[in-house]
């Protein structure tokens, strides 16, 4: 891994500052800020909290797992930017192939043409998918995936024969974005009711937390009783009725929800059972996250659908892809019917590119076997907060863990809202920030903290991670 051992380590620390590290040539970081208050509209931010006094966080440049803002401060970037920077920040290879490519061919869609690179790309992914997934319908994002796996499934049902199929199910507080499709499958109540109504037909069921599950919590093996109520969905709105499930992996908000033993399979058996297709929402897990290029294979299960973005350029370019068992290619390719969906920067020649880089990158470094290699030392090492008293349970799985907070260990009680507003936005977010890590401080459900660091970090930053959120875990618990 010799790249993220490049990150700095032969300079003298202080604090979080760099020594050697200059401060941001160029704009005044002041003259930043304020231009930043005035003119940029931050995503999913209080706009309302930055002030003069409340600055707005520049992050300025990368090094391996590391960020540094504007001032030259450093942080260690414990959540990849947003699930994304798998192979590290400052990666020239991924930047030279965007130049090249930009040289070559800028831009041209996927609308009745194709270019190399997007070739390339979708038969390099259906290398690795499980069974016949070997369509790859490119897109800008993760929300375009979800919308376009959707929108496949309402439009193969209604060429087979069976237009009454058009509901999809998820599962509560799943995110799986923000377009307007992409929303309606979100199980997030205050992600939705600012834009209510949203898409009918979507509908939700049980998540996998075991941690406050009433059926199983304290036993040795989950009932499964979160994947039947799947099945009791269908069954209420009328299988002849239901086109999808979507599931993540291990779902992301709520806190890292991975999923029971067994799980995938019934969920998969119950699909099958109704001829309902299963959605793989891969946009966080796929590409090294959970150890494998696709999670579904650690899980052991075969969607009919996977959708992912994120990491298939470690956020060196946007891209995303719905990728579609060959089934569900086969009304396409009959008479003059089309798939009625297209992007326009879908499959775009540069991020193709890039991707491709990437992938070249994972092989040639070794960053899936790395993160199965050490996966096991993260967790053991972020698992020793568990001593502290507002520590109730760490989960996940590879490089991707949730640690869930609580007022009381052996009752399991959480916070009020009020207490979980002050806890997680009045102290820890900016405790966090302020001590050099990034991750997130989380209460879509019961308050978390999530960590996805790039795949290239190492015991270093492991330890890093631990005594960082110790320190401020505790200064959390003595102000409760």
């Amino acid at each position: 891994m010799g790249h993220q051992m490049r990150a700095k380590e032969e300079m003298t620390q202080t604090g979080n500052q760099i020594e050697d590290q200059p401060v941001v040539a160029g704009r005044d970081p002041d003259s930043l800020n304020a231009s930043a208050r005035q003119h940029l509209w931050l995503h999913f931010s209080r706009m309302g909290a930055y002030s003069a006094e409340h600055e707005i966080p520049v992050i300025d440049h990368g090094e391996g797992a590391y960020v540094y803002d504007s001032r030259g401060k450093r942080y260690l970037d414990g959540l990849s930017g947003l699930f994304v920077v798998q192979a590290g920040h400052g990666r020239k290879e991924l930047a030279e192939a965007a130049r090249a490519q930009a040289e070559k061919l800028a831009y041209f869609p996927l609308w009745s043409y194709a270019h190399p690179a997007s070739i390339e790309l979708a038969e390099r992914l259906a290398d690795h998918t499980p069974g016949d997934l070997d369509r790859v319908f490119f897109t800008t994002g993760g929300s375009e995936a979800v919308e376009t796996a959707w929108k496949l499934s309402r439009q193969y049902f209604r060429s087979v024969g069976q237009p009454g199929r058009y509901k999809v199910i998820s599962r509560s507080i799943a995110y799986h974005g923000t377009t307007f499709g992409a929303l309606s499958i979100t199980g997030i109540p205050e992600a939705r009711q600012p834009f209510e109504p949203l898409v009918p037909g979507a509908r939700k069921a049980m998540n996998t937390n075991r941690y406050r599950c009433i059926d199983c919590a304290n036993l040795d093996a989950c009932s499964l009783r979160c994947a039947d109520s799947i099945e009791q969905v269908i069954e209420f709105e009328g299988p002849e009725t239901v086109a999808a499930v979507f599931v993540e992996p291990v779902q992301n908000s709520g806190g890292c929800f991975p999923p029971p033993e067994g799980y995938m399979q019934r969920v998969r058996e119950i699909c099958d059972r109704y001829g309902v297709l299963m959605v793989s929402d891969e946009v966080i897990c796929a590409f090294g996250r959970l150890g494998e290029m696709f999670a579904c294979n650690r899980y052991d299960y075969v969607p009919d659908m996977i959708t992912c973005a994120k990491g298939l350029t470690s956020g060196y370019s946007p891209i995303g892809a719905m990728i579609a068992s060959e089934r569900l290619m086969q009304p396409f390719l009959e008479g003059s019917r089309s798939f009625s969906h297209g992007i326009t920067f879908g499959g775009h020649p540069v991020s193709s590119a890039v991707a491709l880089a990437n992938l070249d990158l994972f092989e040639k470094e070794g960053l899936i076997e790395h993160v199965r290699k050490n996966e096991a030392a993260f967790r053991s090492t972020i698992e020793k907060l568990t001593d502290l008293p507002i520590v109730g349970e760490v989960r996940g799985d590879g490089y991707f863990y949730g640690i869930e907070l609580v007022r009381d260990k052996q009752t399991r009680e959480t916070f009020s809202d009020e207490e979980a507003e002050l806890l997680l936005r009045g102290f820890l977010s900016p405790a966090l920030f302020d001590a050099g890590l990034i991750c997130r401080a989380d209460d879509r459900g019961d308050p978390v903290i999530q960590l996805a660091p790039p795949l290239i970090c190492e015991q270093q930053q492991f330890d890093e991670i631990e005594a960082t959120l110790r320190h401020v875990l505790e200064e959390a618990w003595a102000k409760i």
